[in-house]
């Protein structure tokens, strides 16, 4: 991994003046960066420099609309996790500290960074399955290819609509990918009902009380952590808007309208604006009633507002992209929505890379049990 020594120095020149370190603090850890990658071909961030990194990441996550709380996100290092048991140990305990019983806390799990470091598979570390049969998909359409993947290591799910996936993942760049399956305790859900329209109960919908995203790659100070999973809390319009209403995920406009007395034959009934928002209004309740943690998207928006000033008071342009920004519902209802943002990036950031779902070497490979039992 070779190492961009310019990203090094700007990243520890601004997080140092962030943390108010004295300039012969910044040239003294520049000069001791410069000579461990002169020793070993690359550097290692401190607690303190991993910490104000991945803070920053979040901060400058263009598509985040929840960044007023970049600064409350707490690190869990994982660096010194190499086994499968040590990874999936900290996985696990990733999620109960996450869940927080339902008062979500942002975490983040790095791990060691390049190909020597791990590299998980899943999209978010708690997600539902998807089978792909003759009359269609059961279950999340969005997750049929990890949901093979899985069947090929030697996963067989009950094949419901709601089937947890296992994490998946490496060791490292070299090894066979394996996978785990997660303890159902540490999987916090949510059963979905609406306070006006019994018959949405009916439906027998659910979805997960935190949102950990697995995928993504940090960048900090020139060094990419391929295994970092973060997580915040959702906003409502996440699971009523996308997950259950697309035509690409779990489809239930129909089936919603149906439940709530509308006429669905004539489109400009706007039946479907009608049970979005009602879907909407289901799952923020049903979280409610559960005590997990969520927000609404006018709050959200409100609360952007709130980061968008923060960052002016301390002399920081703030960058988004704007169609991510917005939500899915009454857009523009919201400030965001009238307004436009620089789409550059800014670093450290999270990145996505490369699928593994294209690999045909998949060597079934299994670890199973709670590390907590």
């Amino acid at each position: 991994m070779k190492i961009n020594t310019q990203e090094a120095e700007q990243f520890i020149t601004q997080a140092y003046n962030e943390l108010s370190k004295s300039s012969a603090e910044i040239e003294s850890r520049i000069n001791a960066i410069h000579e461990e990658i002169a020793q070993t071909g690359t550097y290692t961030h401190t607690l303190e420099e991993l910490t104000i990194g991945a803070k920053m990441a979040w901060r400058n996550s263009n598509r985040c609309v929840g960044r007023l709380f970049w600064d409350r996100i707490q690190v869990m290092d994982a660096r010194e996790a190499v086994t499968a048991h040590e990874i999936e140990t900290a996985l696990f305990a990733h999620i109960e500290k996450a869940t927080n019983g339902g008062q979500i806390r942002p975490y983040i799990t790095i791990f060691k960074p390049g190909e020597d470091g791990p590299h998980v598979w899943n999209h978010q570390l708690i997600r539902y399955a998807g089978y792909e049969t003759e009359q269609g998909v059961i279950g999340d359409p969005a997750s049929v290819a990890v949901t093979k993947i899985c069947e090929q290591l030697g996963w067989r799910g009950a094949r419901t609509p709601f089937d947890i996936l296992p994490f998946v993942f490496q060791e490292n760049h070299a090894a066979s990918p394996t996978y785990t399956e997660i303890p159902s305790e540490l999987v916090l859900e949510v059963p979905i009902a609406h306070p006006d329209y019994p018959g949405i109960a009916e439906l027998d919908l659910r979805w997960y009380a935190v949102p950990i995203i697995s995928e993504m790659k940090l960048e900090i100070g020139g060094i990419t952590y391929q295994a970092a999973p973060f997580n915040g809390w959702y906003m409502e319009t996440e699971i009523g808007a996308r997950n259950f209403a697309d035509e690409g995920r779990y489809n239930q406009l129909a089936a919603v309208a149906e439940k709530i007395g509308l006429n669905t034959k004539r489109l400009d009934s706007l039946w479907k604006d009608r049970a979005l928002v009602e879907l909407n209004v289901a799952v923020l309740d049903s979280y409610h009633k559960a005590k997990v943690q969520i927000v609404d998207h006018h709050t959200a928006a409100r609360q952007f507002g709130q980061f968008e000033t923060n960052e002016q008071k301390a002399g920081r342009e703030v960058t988004g992209e704007w169609a991510w920004l917005i939500p899915p519902v009454s857009p523009a209802t919201t400030h965001i929505f009238h307004q436009r943002y620089p789409n550059k990036i800014v670093k450290p950031n999270f990145f996505y890379q490369e699928s593994p779902f294209h690999r045909q070497d998949i060597v079934p490979v299994k670890r199973g049990g709670c590390p907590f039992h």
